[in-house]
């Protein structure tokens, strides 16, 4: 059985960008990060990126500061990365 680190270390993601995933999708971090090796692993990079673009800005309508502050680092994060998909700036 492989564990929680092993995991995340084959997913290409950082558990930051996981955990925006999961939340962003509603679902148990494991599955996200199956979720996000697969867009990783597929050309869905965009779609990663997207998603992390989305919850920056249900961060921001909630008035929620800290954790839009905290998902643009993840967005600056990820697109320092994965260049090869990442085709503008921060929102």
């Amino acid at each position: 059985m492989l564990t929680y680190e092993e995991c995340l270390a084959m997913s290409e993601l950082t558990e930051e960008e996981i955990a925006a995933i999961a939340e962003h999708e509603h679902m148990d971090t494991m599955i996200a990060m199956a979720l996000g090796h697969y867009l990783v692993t597929h050309d869905g990079e965009q779609k990663i990126r997207q998603i992390i673009l989305d919850d920056i800005n249900d961060a921001r309508r909630a008035g929620n500061h800290e954790r839009e502050r905290v998902l643009r680092a993840v967005l600056q994060h990820f697109i320092a990365t994965h260049p090869a998909h990442s085709h503008s700036a921060v929102a």
